[in-house]
C-alpha cells in the first residue's frame, strides 16, 4: 500500500496554487508521505540543529531552532522523531513543547542542502527531550540555501531582549545581512484537526545578503520559484499570522519575530536575480533578540 497522501493540500494551499496559476494535481501524484523513507530517517541524526514551529497560547505561530550534538535527533521508527533537546530556557517556544501540542519540523543540512520537512503532534515531553508523531513529510525545496559548514562555537549568552512591533537596531542589522531564515505558519481553520493536510509548518527562506527588505517595521520577503506546492503561502492565505526565526552565525544572535502577513500576488520582479514571482509583507507585532543563543559558527 502506498504511503503517499491522495490529497495532501488543504483549502488555503489549493487557493494559493490557483492564485499562482498552478494546475490541480491528480490524487496520489504529489510525493507527500505519511511515513519516513530511510533517506529521511538517515538525515536527522546528522543535524546540529532542527527548525521547530509551535503555537503560543493565543494561537500565533512561533519559530525556533533546537540545538544539540549530531545524533540528538533520531527516528526510532518511520512515524516518530525523538528530539533529545529543548529550546533554551529564555526561548518563548520552550513552554509550548508539551504532550498533545501540534508542531512543525524542518531538518536541514546547510553543508549539503539536504532537507526534510514534517508536521505532527508531540507524543511525550520531559525535562530535556520530546517525541513527535509525524504526519505529512516531504523534501523541502533545496534552492536558495546558503551552503556553509557550521561547527560548535563557544558563546557567551546575553540577556534576552523582548520588544513590541518596533524593530531595535540590532534586529535591523541582522535582517540587513541575513541569507537564511525560517518561517512558521499554520493551516488555521482551513482544515479539520484530523485532516492530514492540517497543522503547523516551518519552512526555509533564503537568498543573497539583504534579500529581506525593510519598509519601516515590515519585512518584504521575495517569493522565488520553488516546488510549487505553496504550502507556506497556502497557510498564510488561511491564517495570516506567522513566526520567523533567523540567526547570525558570526555572533550567535538569534532573532524571533511574530507578525501578520499580506501577500502581494502581483508584485513580480522577473528581472531580479534570482527572479521574484511575488512578495509577501510581514508586519512585525512582537519579537525577541537573544545574544549568543546560536551555538554554531563558521
Amino acid at each position: 500500500m502506498s504511503d503517499v497522501i491522495d490529497q495532501p493540500f488543504h483549502a488555503g494551499e489549493l487557493q494559493a496554487q490557483a492564485l499562482a496559476g498552478v494546475a490541480p494535481r491528480r490524487p496520489g501524484t504529489v510525493p507527500i508521505r505519511t511515513r519516513m523513507p530511510e533517506q529521511h530517517r538517515s538525515l536527522f541524526p546528522l543535524l546540529p540543529f532542527l527548525g521547530v514551529a509551535v503555537a503560543d497560547g493565543d494561537g500565533w505561530p512561533l519559530a525556533t531552532l533546537v540545538q544539540g550534538a549530531p545524533g540528538f535527533v533520531s527516528a526510532p521508527d518511520d512515524t516518530r522523531l525523538r528530539i533529545g533537546a529543548l529550546p533554551d530556557e529564555d526561548d518563548p517556544a520552550r513552554a509550548r513543547i508539551a504532550a498533545g501540542a501540534a508542531v512543525g519540523l524542518l531538518g536541514i543540512d546547510l553543508s549539503t542542502r539536504r532537507r526534510n520537512r514534517a508536521n505532527g503532534v508531540v507524543e511525550s515531553a520531559d525535562a530535556d527531550s520530546f517525541t513527535v508523531g509525524v504526519r505529512p513529510l516531504y523534501d523541502n525545496c533545496p534552492r536558495y540555501i546558503d551552503v556553509r559548514s557550521l561547527v560548535p562555537a563557544a558563546r557567551a549568552p546575553g540577556p534576552a531582549l523582548q520588544f513590541d512591533g518596533v524593530l531595535p537596531a540590532p534586529a535591523r542589522a541582522l535582517l540587513a545581512q541575513a541569507t537564511t531564515m525560517f518561517v512558521a505558519t499554520a493551516s488555521g481553520g482551513a482544515a479539520a484537526a484530523d485532516d492530514p493536510a492540517a497543522g503547523l509548518d516551518i519552512s526555509h527562506r533564503g537568498g543573497p545578503p539583504g534579500f529581506v527588505q525593510l519598509m519601516g517595521d515590515t519585512l518584504v520577503v521575495p517569493d522565488y520559484a520553488g516546488n510549487r506546492f505553496y504550502n507556506t503561502l497556502g497557510n498564510l492565505v488561511a491564517e495570516p499570522r506567522a513566526g520567523i526565526v533567523l540567526f547570525d552565525d558570526a555572533s550567535g544572535t538569534v532573532l524571533q519575530l511574530q507578525g501578520v502577513v499580506t501577500i502581494a500576488w502581483d508584485d513580480a520582479r522577473p528581472d531580479a536575480d534570482p527572479p521574484i514571482e511575488r512578495t509577501w509583507r510581514f508586519a512585525v507585532r512582537r519579537g525577541w533578540l537573544r545574544e549568543g543563543a546560536f551555538r554554531l559558527g563558521p
